[in-house]
């Protein structure tokens, strides 16, 4: 009984993420976009470059390889609710570990601050393996390595590119056969522009720690809520 009264509440509150997600983002987060789109034309071209081969990086190594695959303890009888408890634990160890990243980076200037590129990327998709375990998933299987690329995209990604994502990974199981290939490309402007405002002033002297560390918890936040109502609706919208 008490399962079935978690669940129904997961699915409620999954529910209402999905509406969420499907609105129009804010004036101030349309705004905080055009600033970041003349921002990126003052950005050194090697912070792009940097960001770009970190992208196409990631991408091949969690398609291809294990590198993201780390022994964690998940019992196959666990209740949706121990589930989500772990991974509420694994969020805030991550959170904590982007948090002190980012802080370190930060503090470094320009050179440090490019590095916290793909320190950041490793750390998120370390993360939505372990969830994509946990929540029961075999992650050494292609189609669900996609499913966490196209998490990855839905959390980070703008108003035109989100809608499509969304759908994409609502009916992911009558549709995972036609993603056998994604879009590095648009993955990498998408997650550029959604993250480089905050990351330009992480390479501001005296500013760049705070910001780094700030930056970094509030993106592993927004990564896991993705993930969570995700996998919520995804196992009970059935």
């Amino acid at each position: 009984m008490l399962e079935t009264t978690y669940n129904d509440k997961a699915l409620r509150e999954a529910k209402r993420w999905v509406k969420q997600m499907e609105k129009r983002s804010s004036l101030l987060q349309r705004t905080s976009k055009r600033m970041q789109t003349a921002v990126n034309k003052k950005i050194p071209d090697r912070v792009h470059a940097v960001v770009t081969d970190s992208i196409k990086r990631m991408i091949e190594l969690s398609l291809t390889s294990s590198h993201y695959i780390y022994p964690i303890e998940v019992d196959p009888s666990w209740s949706l609710k121990e589930r989500e408890e772990a991974v509420k634990e694994r969020l805030t160890q991550y959170k904590r570990t982007a948090a002190l990243e980012g802080a370190g980076t930060g503090a470094g200037g320009i050179l440090l601050g490019m590095a916290d590129f793909p320190l950041l990327l490793s750390i998120k998709m370390k993360f939505l393996f372990d969830v994509g375990r946990i929540y029961g998933y075999d992650v050494r299987k292609y189609e669900e390595r996609m499913y966490l690329l196209h998490l990855f995209i839905l959390a980070f990604s703008s108003d035109e590119k989100r809608q499509s994502v969304l759908k994409t990974v609502l009916d992911w199981e009558e549709n995972k056969e036609e993603w056998r290939e994604v879009d590095w490309k648009t993955l990498q402007l998408e997650y550029r522009d959604s993250i480089d405002f905050a990351k330009v002033l992480q390479l501001i002297p005296g500013l760049g720690a705070i910001v780094g560390a700030v930056a970094n918890f509030h993106f592993l936040e927004k990564l896991g809520e993705t993930a969570t109502n995700a996998y919520r609706l995804r196992i009970l919208d059935k």
